[in-house]
């Protein structure tokens, strides 16, 4: 089973500077850390599965982006947006958490 996760995230200061593959990287690394009992996609290097549909420009900040994640078991969205925002760096936070 694989739960659909959708967030809106911020990403400001210092953190306008990171690419979008790098920030997808920083978002596994999230999850993996919060230990949250993740999706992993198939084929022959399995990563976190998720999901952003817009890139954002390098050097731009932004309130309104969004990003989706799977998790193979419910937990409560104000959960979710806790432990994200405990383990990512400072610039960029999870503003809202929704099914």
């Amino acid at each position: 089973m694989n739960i659909r996760y959708n967030t809106v995230f911020s990403k400001k200061g210092d953190m306008v500077y990171i690419s979008h593959l790098d920030l997808m990287t920083l978002f596994r690394r999230a999850i993996r850390r919060a230990d949250f009992p993740f999706f992993l996609t198939g084929g022959f290097s399995p990563r976190v599965k998720i999901s952003m549909p817009k890139a954002l420009k390098l050097g731009v900040e932004s309130d309104c982006e969004e990003m989706s994640m799977w998790l193979t078991e419910n937990v409560p969205e104000k959960i979710v947006e806790e432990r994200m925002n405990f383990c990512l760096p400072e610039g960029v936070r999870i503003l809202k958490v929704f099914k």
